[in-house]
């Protein structure tokens, strides 16, 4: 793959790598920081393996947050079907007002209209296909897009028993029970503190997305999957965009979505947690 990227540079950039540095962070690609020979720094992510269309959706996902204008995004140089440029921004620690920047901005973002939930292609959560068909109804969209095409996936996979999906279909049938009416809203779709990244004025950038327009409700869950933000962020998101009262105690619904998404990505370890909310919930 250095060869197709050596390629781009020389006929698009008209430069060649001058140094490269691996960066740390993610499972899915091999991910480095090349200075050209011409002094530019940019972010290469690789993935041999890749889908065809793997980095064109990540590079939509990152155009269409970076659109919204309200939290930094790192801009996208190019997408190729093995690769994806991105500017370079240096990694620093985070300011005195980092959690409430980050809360402030992404209510913003999520404040902004969206026409429909889904999105305007299909792309992936981490490996995994994500469909985003246009879909006027949010339970609806969540129950099929989100839930029982993950719960068919494990299923196919021997990850999860006939009974245990019907048990799935049984729950996706009381969504409207549990979840609220929402708009839609222009989300990242797979943040936790991992796709956040700090800059050197020490505020967040947004990376590695999972953009769809979905439930604001189910991004705050999101956040708290892998321990959480710190209390800041939430309260400065509330204060712009207050959720439904209880929220808190609707996460585990929501985010059963990314446990069954790592029950097919890493395994059976996953399982356990899958179907303690299951039973909860229905």
């Amino acid at each position: 793959m250095m060869d197709a990227i050596k390629h781009w540079l020389k006929t698009d950039l008209n430069t060649d790598i001058a140094q490269t540095e691996p960066l740390s962070g993610g499972d899915i690609c091999d991910t480095a920081r090349i200075t050209t020979t011409d002094g530019r720094d940019l972010c290469i992510k690789q993935q041999t393996t890749a889908p065809a269309d793997f980095f064109l959706a990540e590079a939509a996902g990152l155009e269409a947050l970076r659109s919204t204008g309200t939290l930094r995004v790192p801009e996208v140089i190019t997408a190729q079907p093995t690769f994806i440029a991105l500017e370079y921004i240096a990694p620093g620690r985070p300011g005195p007002t980092y959690w409430r920047n980050l809360g402030e901005g992404l209510a913003a973002q999520h404040r902004q209209p969206a026409p429909h939930f889904g999105f305007t292609m299909d792309n992936y959560c981490g490996r995994t296909p994500q469909p985003n068909p246009a879909t006027t109804n949010g339970h609806r969209f969540f129950a099929e897009h989100r839930l029982m095409y993950q719960g068919r996936l494990a299923e196919a996979a021997g990850l999860l028993s006939s009974r245990e999906l019907r048990d799935l279909e049984t729950l996706c049938g009381k969504l409207p029970e549990r979840i609220p009416e929402q708009a839609p809203a222009l989300i990242h779709g797979d943040l936790w503190g991992g796709n956040i990244h700090c800059d050197q004025a020490g505020h967040p950038v947004l990376i590695d997305p999972a953009v769809h327009w979905g439930w604001p409700e189910a991004e705050l869950a999101m956040t708290r999957l892998f321990g959480g933000f710190s209390d800041d962020f939430y309260d400065h998101y509330t204060q712009i965009n207050p959720p439904e009262s209880g929220w808190r105690e609707r996460v585990p619904l929501y985010n059963l979505y990314h446990l069954l998404n790592h029950l097919n990505l890493f395994g059976g370890g996953y399982h356990s947690q899958v179907i303690q909310i299951v039973r909860r919930y229905t």
